[in-house]
Parts: C-alpha cells; sequence; structure tokens
C-alpha cells in the first residue's frame, strides 16, 4: 500500500471564531433501572481508601489463635486481607481462586481470610479453611467489627496492606464472576496483577474497583477511629501526589518529604490545592458525575475528594503531627534511570548557556546518533543535565523517512514530573539508522547563571514490534490572533486515513493558550475526547489513554483552541500585537498531538521500504475546515448571514470580500468559490 500523499491547500489567514458546531446524537434505546448484570468497576483509588492507614485491629481464627494487624503486615511485605461466606455465592465460587491465588504468592505475602457474616456455619467455615495451606489464617469476624474498622464492604472484596498498613489495593480478586454473569475465566486479574507489580517495585494500572459480592455494613466516616494527623493521613496523601517531584533531586523546587518541610510550605500548598493548580492535571469531563470513577487516563494526578478534604482540612487546623509510628514507609527513587539500564546513551557534545534571569527562547540542539541500522525502541527517557532550569523538552527524530518538526509529531518529551516514555511488549518506536535527534528544549532561568547538558537514554525492543507507535500533529500554521482578543478560537481538524486506536493526546500552544479540546466527528455526531478549560503553557502534558480508543477510518479529529491575547494575561509578551504562528514563546502555535498506532498492520521490517499509512496524510485542508466552520446550517453552501454569524467582528467578510468571491452573484458561496480566497 502506497503512502498517501498530503494535500495541503492554501488556507486563510483568519479562521471561524465562536463556539464549534452542534451535531444531533445518534438515538439511545430508553432503559430504566439499574443494569442487571454488574462486575467490578475500577475506581479511583484516593476515593476507595488506597493509601490511608488501617488502624491496628486483633481477630481470633478458627482454632483460636489471636493475630493482631500490626504484627501481621510488620512481618511481611504485604498482607492480603480477604473477605469471604459461605453462604454468599459469589464468595463460594471465588474460594478456589483464592486457595490458587494464596499458594502461588511468594512467602513475603501474608495471608488472612476473613469471614464476617455471623450466622455462617462452624462447619462449612472449617471445610473452606482446610482448602488454604497452613500458612494462611482463616477468622470468622463474627460482629463484623474487625470488616468495618478495615473498610471492607462485600463478601468477595480485598484489601492488601504494605508492612506500615497502607492500603496499597482495594478491590476485586478477578472479574470472572458478577451480579448476573460467569465466565470461563478472568478478563481482568486485578489481585494478582497488583501483587506482581509490587513484587516488581512499581504501582498496578489500576488500584481499586467494585467487588460483587453480598454487601456488608459501610462504616461511616464520623466513625473513624483515625485521627487527622500527618504522621497517620497527611503524609501518606503527600508522599502518593506530591513527592514525585517535591524532593532531594527531584524537579519541584523544594522537598515535602518531612512533617517541617509540609508545614513550612503549609501555606502554599493550601492555596495551590484550593485552585486545583497542584498536583497539575487540567483535563476536565463534563458528563463525570461520579467523582470515585477511575478516570480513562492513565496518567490522571488529581486528588480524590476525600484527600483533598482531608488535606485542606488539615492545613486550616492545628495541623497536628501525631505519632511517627503511624508514618507510612518511605518511597526509594532511582538514581539512574526509571526506564532500567540504557541500550544507549546520547548526550549534548556542549553545554548549553542558560543566563541568570528573564525569559529565554526555545534553544535547538541537535545530537547525531551515528546508528548502523534502524532500530524499534520501546522506552524512551530524557534527563536534564540540570533540572533547575529546564522546564520541558520535546524531542524530533530527523533522517530516513522521518523529518519532523513541532507540527508533525514529537518523538520523545520530558515534562515536570513525567520524564519517559514505556511501551509494553510489542509495540515501540522506530529510530532510522543515521537520524539525528533534535532537541527543543525550553530553560527557565532561576537566578544564577548555569549551562545544561540534557541526555536521551533508549532501551531497545527485545520481542518482535507487533504495532508501531506514532505521533501525529493535527496543527493550523495560518493562525492569526487580533491584538486586544480575550479568547481567539483557531480550529484544526484532521481526517483519519485508517482505522487508528488513540494512546495518548498533547495539546500545545504557548503564552496566550487559554483552553483547548479535542473532538471526534463520526457522521452526524460529535463526541469530546479531551477537554482542557485551563491550558497552562508550564505543563506541556500528555494525556495517556488507559485503554487506547479506536477511531475508524473518514472520522475527523478536530482540535480547538483558544487564546487569551489581552492584557489581561499577565504572562502575555505584548497585548498590542496580533500574533500569528512562530517557533518561539512570544509566538504562537496551534498543535494538537495525537499518539497513536494502526491495529491488524503490522510493521515492515527494520531497513524495508516504509508502507505505513500515516495519520499526517489525513489532515483536512484548511479550505474545507473554514468551509464547514462557516456553513451554518450544513446545506452545502455559505450566506452572507451565516458569515455575519460566525464572524461577527468584521464585516468586510460578509461585505466585499463575500461579493467578490460569489463569482455567479447568486448570494452564496460553493466551497471551491471559497477557495479563490
Amino acid at each position: 500500500m502506497l503512502l498517501i500523499r498530503t494535500i495541503l491547500v492554501a488556507g486563510l489567514a483568519v479562521l471561524a471564531a465562536g463556539s464549534c458546531e452542534t451535531f444531533v446524537q445518534s438515538a439511545e434505546p430508553e432503559t430504566t433501572g439499574t443494569a442487571i448484570r454488574q462486575g467490578p468497576r475500577p475506581l479511583k483509588g484516593g476515593s476507595h481508601g488506597v493509601g490511608r492507614l488501617i488502624p491496628d485491629a486483633s481477630l481470633t481464627d478458627l482454632l483460636g489463635d489471636t493475630h493482631h494487624l500490626s504484627q501481621l503486615a510488620l512481618n511481611h511485605q504485604l498482607l492480603v486481607i480477604a473477605m469471604t461466606s459461605t453462604s454468599c455465592p459469589l464468595s463460594q465460587k471465588y474460594l478456589p481462586t483464592l486457595v490458587e491465588l494464596s499458594q502461588a504468592a511468594s512467602g513475603d505475602v501474608a495471608w488472612l481470610i476473613v469471614n464476617p457474616i455471623a450466622t455462617d456455619k462452624t462447619d462449612a467455615m472449617h471445610t473452606a479453611a482446610k482448602r488454604f495451606d497452613d500458612n494462611v489464617i482463616y477468622a470468622h469476624d463474627s460482629n463484623g467489627e474487625f470488616s468495618a474498622r478495615i473498610g471492607a464492604l462485600t463478601t468477595t472484596d480485598v484489601i492488601v496492606l504494605d508492612r506500615s498498613r497502607t492500603v496499597v489495593y482495594h478491590g476485586a480478586i478477578d472479574d470472572q464472576y458478577g451480579f448476573g454473569y460467569s465466565t470461563e475465566s478472568p478478563r481482568n486479574r486485578y489481585l494478582a496483577n497488583a501483587l506482581k507489580a509490587y513484587a516488581d517495585g512499581r504501582s498496578p494500572l489500576i488500584t481499586a474497583t467494585e467487588a460483587p459480592g453480598c454487601t456488608l455494613v459501610r462504616p461511616s466516616r464520623e466513625e473513624s477511629p483515625n485521627k487527622l494527623t500527618y504522621h497517620s493521613r497527611i503524609s501518606r496523601i503527600v508522599q502518593q501526589n506530591c513527592v514525585g517531584c517535591h524532593r532531594d533531586e527531584g524537579v519541584a523546587p523544594f522537598a515535602l518529604t518531612s512533617f517541617e518541610e509540609v508545614q513550612a510550605h503549609a501555606a502554599m500548598i493550601e492555596q495551590v490545592v484550593a485552585r486545583d493548580l497542584m498536583p497539575p492535571w487540567f483535563a476536565a469531563d463534563a458528563e463525570a458525575t461520579d467523582s470515585d470513577a477511575l478516570s480513562p487516563w492513565t496518567n490522571d494526578c488529581s486528588l480524590a475528594d476525600i484527600d483533598k478534604h482531608d488535606l485542606l482540612t488539615w492545613l486550616a487546623g492545628p495541623m497536628d503531627e501525631g505519632d511517627v509510628h503511624d508514618a507510612p514507609l518511605p518511597l526509594t527513587f532511582s538514581s539512574e534511570w526509571q526506564i532500567g539500564p540504557p541500550d544507549v546513551v546520547f548526550e549534548f557534545a556542549e553545554p548549553q548557556v542558560v543566563k541568570a534571569s528573564g525569559v529565554m527562547p526555545y534553544k535547538y540542539v541537535t545530537v547525531a546518533t551515528d546508528l548502523s541500522e534502524d532500530k524499534w525502541v520501546q522506552a524512551i527517557e530524557i534527563q536534564p543535565g540540570n533540572r533547575s532550569v529546564v522546564h520541558h523538552v520535546l524531542v524530533f527524530v530527523q533522517g530516513g523517512d522521518q523529518d519532523h518538526s513541532e507540527r508533525d509529531g514529537f518523538w520523545g518529551i520530558y515534562v515536570p514530573g513525567n520524564s519517559s516514555l514505556i511501551y509494553p511488549d510489542g509495540f515501540a518506536k522506530r529510530l532510522p539508522k543515521q537520524a539525528k535527534l533534535r532537541f527543543q528544549m525550553h530553560y527557565t532561568p532561576n537566578g544564577t547563571a548555569t549551562t545544561d547538558q540534557t541526555r536521551i537514554g533508549l532501551v531497545f525492543a527485545k520481542v518482535p514490534t507487533q504495532h508501531e507507535v506514532r505521533v501525529a500533529g493535527i496543527f493550523n500554521d495560518k493562525i492569526n490572533i487580533p491584538a486586544g482578543a480575550d479568547n481567539h478560537q483557531e480550529v484544526a481538524d484532521l481526517r483519519i486515513p485508517a482505522d487508528a486506536r488513540v494512546m495518548g493526546l498533547l495539546p500545545h500552544m504557548h503564552l496566550r493558550g487559554k483552553a483547548a479540546r479535542y473532538e471526534v466527528i463520526q457522521s452526524d455526531a460529535s463526541t469530546t475526547l479531551l477537554n482542557v478549560p485551563r491550558y497552562d503553557f508550564n505543563w506541556q502534558l500528555l494525556y495517556r489513554y488507559r485503554d487506547p480508543l479506536l477511531l475508524k477510518q473518514g472520522d475527523i479529529i478536530r482540535f480547538t483552541a483558544w487564546y487569551d491575547n489581552s492584557d489581561q494575561n499577565p504572562a502575555n509578551p505584548d497585548p498590542t500585537k496580533s500574533v500569528g504562528w512562530g517557533p518561539q514563546t512570544y509566538d504562537e502555535m496551534q498543535v494538537g498531538y495525537v499518539e497513536y498506532y494502526l491495529p491488524g498492520v503490522a510493521p515492515v521490517e527494520l531497513g524495508g521500504e516504509r508502507t505505513l499509512p500515516s495519520l499526517r496524510e489525513g489532515r483536512v485542508s484548511r479550505t474545507a475546515a473554514f468551509f464547514r466552520r462557516l456553513d451554518v446550517n450544513q446545506d452545502g453552501v455559505i450566506t452572507k448571514a451565516e458569515v455575519q454569524e460566525r464572524l461577527p467582528d468584521n464585516p468586510r467578510a460578509s461585505g466585499p470580500i463575500f461579493d467578490r468571491l460569489d463569482e455567479d452573484h447568486n448570494g452564496e458561496l460553493t466551497q471551491a468559490e471559497l477557495t479563490k480566497l
């Protein structure tokens, strides 16, 4: 299959202002009540108790021996507390799975099986307990106090604690059984995956789910025995949400790894958390109604509602330190590479000079790879030589059939808090032989003149690559933002030339960028993919899908950007000037990056002829996009009234310009006539 040629039609100096078109949604069947079938629904960890300290509690097993949570947790890397019942049908189905998991687990994992149903028969419980190995504890919580104390919700619930009694997983065993269904085997092995992740020294992709089973009495927050102190609660919130950046050798300007450090910065923490500036996450889902629901974005770092409430409550109060023995285990960070030992490292040949104060335009640094053959790259990590002055880095590949710039798609990326791209087995990016890596460096002077020598490490794929990861840029290089405009809109479209699965989205603008939105247009319907109502140039975030989104050939991805070029924008270099496309921060850009792969299409052999279609080839001409913007009723022609509606601040557009383009003088413009503009 030959590459589709990119079609670029001469565009317009100004794209339409105003809101996007409204599309008729397809009819949905009427439903009443809740769904009959119910399986585990992934949840946001913080809203489901993940990261909380479980208070010490004791429980007597079926043999009469008493066990304390504190001792069980302290003596093992992980403690699995699995709820069960001999009378609950779902618990009965999951008993063999629990037996199998406990037998397969390492000796570093302790297992506590808890039956919280008062009326379950003793003989039946003894029979169930005998199916486990002798090292597994089976206990009857006949009054339910222990189960309520640890926050168990159903008879299939599982809570995993680390050595400091911090919840690291809370949810279902897997999704093989649920209300109204059973399957031959599970599709998602939540508990097994969580245990393996922690054994490998990493966090699981899913830390919390619902666990369909017989419902237990849910303890209220008011009955929680934990006092809100730094060591029992706040340290865990800060550790899970802040310390990744706010630590020694981290990218943040100060550490938050101790009570004294958090207390010293309390006022600033309160301000940025209350304003939703920290943790830095700017995606918004206008249709979201359940704050407990798991985000579709795998790197969503926003605070759970309960975590935000508790943090702000503690900051507003006396800020009690509490008992140091309640503190969580300290986090450890690799001083070298997050991606593991790289197969190759490329570094700037010469240090780059960073001045002491003011602002700096982007610097571009080119590094030769001198590779003798093409390579599949499964992991990429960028390490600034001087993190205190490197704000973000975009890396583009030049060489072979790739000659990318900002408008085409990044190859590597570094933003505060995220320096690596790691793909699962079978997914990789291609690096042509003899390619050059072009680094776009955004330096932020910090008061002291210094230098930086950034490097990039690559891990080559060790298994055959099934999917080539690519990035396309939806761009509009004819943007024209009027002086003083405080909400100027620009639109760019990309028509999908082949079925594709979108892995991530990254909106890119400069200092006047205000908001951004991705939509997919399918037939007569429009669906929002990503809405960023408060765009911040200081955080070039890649929003990564948890499950890549399938788009079909012919679908259109629309990227809309809004700009504030007024004097009310304190970052605006000059509100008296109109702004167009340009590479520096005082210029502007409109680029909507799309990370994707083509399902069912095998990559060609390295060194072979490139035959994969690219999303870059599907860009809709600016004329076509502009025509759709002006054609309010979508009837295929544009009238003066429609131009007046779309461009109310440009009377010449519906006057002499319209008349000049209307060659047949019938009061309507076709797309062919508009193209002559």
